[in-house]
C-alpha cells in the first residue's frame, strides 16, 4: 500500500503545480471559476498579486513534495511525506472553512486519504 500512497503523494504534488499555474498565470475569468471568487475582484491589481503570491507558496510545496519522493528513501521519505500531507490536511482545512468549500474535496480528502495510506 506504500506504493500507491506515494503515487497518491506524486499525484497531490502535481496537483499543487497546477493550482500554482491557475494562481499564478490563468486569467482573472478562469480564476473567478477556479477559486469561486467575484471577477470584478481578480481584476483588481492588488487581487492578482495576492493570488500570485499564494500562488508561488504552492508551487513550492508541489516542488517539496515531488523531489522529495527523489531525495530521500525508507522511513526518511514516509516521515517527510507524513509531514507535508499533514501540512497539507491543516491548510486545507483553513482554506476550506474561509475560501471555498471546494478546497476541502480538492486538496483535503487526497492529503488526509494519502496520510492514513501511508501509515498502513
Amino acid at each position: 500500500m506504500t506504493t500507491f500512497a506515494l503515487i497518491l503523494t506524486g499525484l497531490i504534488g502535481l496537483e499543487h503545480l497546477g493550482v500554482m499555474f491557475l494562481e499564478m498565470f490563468a486569467g482573472p475569468h478562469t480564476q473567478a471559476n477556479a477559486f469561486d471568487m467575484p471577477i470584478t475582484f481578480l481584476k483588481q491589481e492588488n487581487a492578482q498579486i495576492a493570488l500570485s503570491n499564494q500562488g508561488i507558496y504552492n508551487g513550492a510545496l508541489g516542488l517539496l513534495i515531488i523531489s522529495s519522493l527523489f531525495l530521500f528513501n525508507g522511513a526518511t521519505l514516509l516521515t517527510v511525506m507524513r509531514l507535508l500531507m499533514f501540512f497539507i490536511m491543516i491548510v486545507g482545512t483553513y482554506g476550506g472553512l474561509t475560501a471555498t468549500r471546494k478546497i476541502f474535496i480538492l486538496q483535503l480528502l487526497p492529503a488526509t486519504v494519502t496520510f492514513i495510506l501511508l501509515f498502513l
